[in-house]
């Protein structure tokens, strides 16, 4: 995950620190202007700006005995154009459920943002991590006829007969001769 970002999040994740960027969006302010305007404590003003110049929303000069507080809005607006990127969104967000970080990152790569197959991995270590998501889909007893493993397989993809393969070509799913009947293996 990128850290940059994180911390561009973590800055704007606090109602406050939002609205000491409000009041820096105006003009440069001391700790205490700000502790005034917004009806804070100097040491909760100060925590902020100090979250905010971390992630270089803010900086600071000092001028004779104070420090003045500005909005670095040229970065607020750099990293806000950054984050059209759904990639990148979706990166930040563990997908329900899973826990592996490689796990994790081979979902994220692979599954569009409505949670569905963008493509399929070529190498069959990542495949293997997209079947096992796939798995979910059968969460009660079977057997299923093909009809039914289609059916929920569809809510992932599209290409059903590439899932179903994947499921019976490592391991997880078995099917009858003939094709009528799929059942998971036992682990």
């Amino acid at each position: 995950m990128d850290q940059e970002l994180l911390h561009f999040l973590k800055a704007l994740a606090d109602e406050n620190r939002l609205r000491v960027i409000g009041l820096l969006a105006h003009r440069p302010h001391t700790v205490d202007e700000v502790a005034t305007v917004l009806e804070l404590k100097p040491s909760t003003v100060s925590h902020h700006l100090s979250k905010l110049t971390a992630a270089g929303l803010v900086s600071v000069e000092a001028q004779g005995h104070y420090h003045m507080y500005s909005l670095q809005s040229e970065a607020l607006h750099d990293r806000a154009r950054s984050l059209g990127s759904a990639e990148e969104l979706r990166a930040l967000a563990p997908v329900e459920g899973v826990d592996d970080p490689f796990d994790r990152k081979v979902l994220t790569t692979f599954l569009g943002s409505d949670g569905r197959i963008d493509r399929f991995p070529m190498k069959r270590k990542k495949l293997d991590v997209v079947l096992r998501y796939a798995l979910r889909l059968f969460d009660d007893e079977g057997p299923w006829d093909e009809r039914e493993v289609n059916d929920r397989l569809e809510e992932l993809s599209d290409d059903t007969a590439t899932l179903r393969r994947g499921l019976i070509d490592h391991g997880y799913m078995t099917r009858t001769t003939g094709g009528r009947s799929y059942a998971l293996t036992s682990s």
